[in-house]
């Protein structure tokens, strides 16, 4: 495992965090957006207060390490490091939290399977190893809202994925996730590690919930604040796949160590 400042090297250096390729105009766009009251934007979430566009730019530059000056609007912007560091063992803390339960019932779901599946994928096999059972509800399940043909759940090692005729496929979409937890026979998941809408439509249910979040998804950081999710991890979440390899190291080791 890296160490703390080389894993920040690291990020910074792959653009997970540091200057980031998300534009400020996509970030600043997204914020107004979900203030304005976007389900699109809420991830299948629901919030107990208003949060207007200013708030949600506070929180993301607390939460995220995005610029926080109002009159940045356009160029470059970032993800602190350190608090993508900070939630990564914060993460691992509430993973090793469950593993030592006995049979812990864990989902896995990705919106991001050409990037964020190369973290979920270590992660489950740790799980597994653990003693966790890897849950996989409602697989098969097809739908074809907003889409205008079929897309449908499928696992891939117990990762919950979209497919679309026979290809993963990025999504924001809270549906999927709101079917697998509806068909589950034995109540929610004692865990579910994900991102997009399969983590907050869980984090909506009352699932337990950690997620990987992008500057760009307010709605799971402020899920976070409400205390509807417990962790959410800033970073970029779609470079290349074999960059997180650090990131992911340093995941796993915090929560065998902690075990």
């Amino acid at each position: 495992m890296l160490s703390r400042d080389q894993l920040r090297e690291h990020l910074v250096h792959s653009r997970i965090a540091g200057d980031v390729a998300t534009s400020r105009e996509n970030n600043l766009d997204h914020y107004s957006s979900l203030a304005n009251g976007d389900a699109y934007y809420r991830l299948g979430l629901t919030f107990d207060q208003p949060w207007s566009y200013r708030d949600i730019l506070a929180l993301m530059a607390k939460s995220a390490g995005v610029v926080a000056d109002p009159g940045h609007r356009w160029g470059q912007d970032t993800i602190d490091p350190d608090l993508t560091i900070d939630a990564v063992d914060a993460m691992a803390e509430r993973v090793a939290g469950v593993l030592a339960r006995r049979s812990p019932r864990v989902l896995f779901a990705t919106g991001h399977p050409t990037g964020l599946l190369a973290i979920h994928l270590p992660l489950a096999d740790l799980c597994a190893r653990h003693g966790a059972v890897l849950l996989t509800p409602a697989e098969g399940w097809t739908y074809t809202e907003g889409f205008g043909r079929p897309r449908k759940i499928r696992y891939l090692q117990d990762i919950a994925m979209l497919d679309d005729r026979g290809g993963f496929v990025h999504t924001h979409d809270a549906a999927p996730m709101r079917q697998m937890l509806g068909a589950l026979d034995e109540g929610l998941p004692d865990l579910v590690i994900a991102d997009h809408g399969w983590a907050g439509a869980a984090g909506e249910a009352g699932a337990p919930t950690v997620a990987f979040a992008d500057s760009n998804d307010p709605g799971l950081f402020v899920g976070e604040a409400e205390g509807k999710i417990d962790v959410v991890v800033p970073l970029d979440d779609n470079v290349l796949p074999r960059y997180y390899a650090p990131l992911t190291d340093r995941l796993v080791t915090q929560v065998s160590r902690a075990l």
